[in-house]
């Protein structure tokens, strides 16, 4: 069942000095057993239930077994505030279903209601999701591990003051700024369908964050993400863009993302990498319009993980959930260097899988939009934007902040190997229907299998980094319209005797 990835690697992806990519990389996996309870509401395309669903796979498949189960530590509101508005994460913190009748002029300024709702436990939830994440780069950080993954976190659409297409908090920024404690580059890479427009806005304007995404584009939320966004001031050219059209396939999808990335790679030579694996570009999605395989989506994975560069595996969207599940299962196994078998293995959410009960499915023959000329043309581009950076920046970089704090209780914990147990309950059924809104919009589709428990949960975890106004961006037809510009400030007291707090400036 298992063999060492080197054996399927079809292209070698090392511009780095590294070892051999079938060297096994120790991986941390974040996962809070509660979090399959949330339950945005009914109709809602949103299922975190498909988080249990992956963790079902991942127990019954054996990969619990190899990797470090963590459960998330919970985020302080003080932690979330690092990026978001305090008013705005003190409305998170304090509003419930029973009183949101009482607060409309809030939920319309903070941009919650149809498609990123109030629920029971909601700011639980976002706790939650934002604690595996910054959980994972403080491992990461530490040199604990090689590879960390939290499939609950990837929402990329949450800004500094609002919500956004189902995200609230936006744990991604989180754990950049964490890696940033560290490392003087950090990569972010995007295989979402959707623009990852949260992250690409907050780090605009620095060249200690290159974002890149690839991503559905032309009357699609969230509209934004054009090629000719490139960045602004330090930031120019650190922010890339790779607009797509319908259908596109595994080739296509390869002929830009592995050129792109090499060279991105070659070029800013990043201490870490963010990769976003949003399960919403595989084909079949209910939201989404790509034709991708799972082994083309895990193909993005494999081919970041071969430049061995601390590595943050992060979810996103996804809302055909059998197929996320099996995605984001396979992609663990990427991560381990091992092989699944593609027969699934007996488990509590088998009948989701019909008839055919395998980890792969195949792509449908929808025509694929992309045409080679206009593939040529967006990858020439790219590839003259990063020719234009001449080497990888160089950031003045003095004194290391502290490490994120942890309670004591959940420091011993974190350090324990411990393992889940793979029985987890879910059972109840759930149509899905359109939601009212210019978002995400919901195709009607139905999945009768997609079921969720109309619970409310628990939980989350911890962080440091301070984070100081957030760009504000809108894509128009003659470029980019920047409202306002981004100021990073990381501080906090030094490891050393003095009591001056580092300052970094990234503009």
């Amino acid at each position: 069942l298992k063999f060492s990835l080197g054996a399927v690697m079809e292209t070698g992806g090392n511009s780095l000095p590294s070892g051999p990519d079938g060297v096994k990389r120790k991986v941390f996996y974040f996962y809070d057993p509660e979090v399959g309870n949330y339950y945005y509401g009914q109709g809602h395309p949103m299922k975190p239930h498909r988080i249990r669903m992956t963790h079902a796979l991942l127990a019954h498949y054996g990969l619990l077994q190899n990797m470090h189960v963590l459960k998330p530590i919970p985020a302080r509101e003080k932690d979330l505030c690092r990026f978001h508005a305090d008013d705005y994460v003190a409305f998170l913190r304090g509003i419930t279903p029973e009183m949101q009748q009482d607060q409309l002029r809030q939920l319309k300024r903070f941009n919650v209601g149809e498609d990123c709702p109030v629920f029971d436990g909601l700011y639980s939830f976002c706790q939650t999701y934002a604690g595996g994440s910054v959980g994972g780069s403080v491992k990461l950080n530490h040199e604990n591990c090689d590879i960390a993954i939290n499939w609950a976190g990837g929402l990329h659409h949450a800004k500094k003051c609002e919500a956004s297409g189902f995200c609230y908090v936006n744990d991604i920024v989180l754990a950049i700024l964490e890696l940033l404690k560290v490392h003087e580059r950090v990569l972010y890479v995007d295989i979402d369908i959707h623009h990852g427009d949260g992250v690409e806005e907050a780090f605009y304007t620095t060249d200690r964050v290159m974002t890149v995404s690839f991503h559905k584009f032309g009357d699609y939320f969230p509209g934004t993400g054009d090629v000719r966004d490139i960045g602004y001031g330090k930031g120019k050219y650190y922010s890339l863009n790779v607009p797509l059209d319908d259908g596109i396939d595994d080739e296509s999808y390869q002929s830009l993302f592995k050129p792109i990335m090499g060279k991105v790679m070659e070029v800013y030579r990043p201490g870490a990498v963010v990769l976003q694996c949003g399960a919403d570009s595989l084909s079949g999605d209910r939201l989404g319009c790509f034709n991708l395989s799972i082994k083309g989506h895990a193909e993005c994975v494999r081919y970041m993980r071969s430049f061995n560069v601390p590595l943050l595996l992060l979810g996103g969207g996804g809302y055909t959930i059998r197929n996320v599940a099996r995605c984001w299962c396979y992609e663990t196994g990427v991560a381990l260097g091992t092989e699944l078998a593609d027969k699934m293995p007996q488990h509590e959410y088998y009948e989701y899988f019909g008839p055919d009960y395998t980890l792969h499915v195949a792509p449908s023959n929808m025509e694929n939009k992309n045409s080679r000329q206009l593939l040529d043309e967006i990858r020439a581009k790219l590839l003259e934007n990063l020719s234009k950076l001449q080497h990888a920046p160089s950031v003045p970089f003095q004194e290391r902040p502290p490490d994120t704090e942890f309670p004591e209780a959940d420091e011993d914990q974190d350090d324990v190997d411990e393992r889940w147990e793979p029985d987890v309950d879910m059972d109840a059924n759930d149509e899905c229907k359109p939601l009212p809104s210019r978002v995400k919009k919901e195709f009607l589709e139905p999945e009768p299998k997609d079921s969720e428990d109309p619970k409310g949960g628990d939980r989350a975890r911890e962080m440091d980094a301070t984070f100081a106004e957030n760009a504000s961006l809108k894509a128009s037809n003659s470029g980019l319209l920047l409202k306002d510009e981004t100021n990073i400030k990381l501080e906090g007291n030094s490891n050393k005797p003095s009591d001056q707090p580092v300052d970094m400036n990234l503009e």
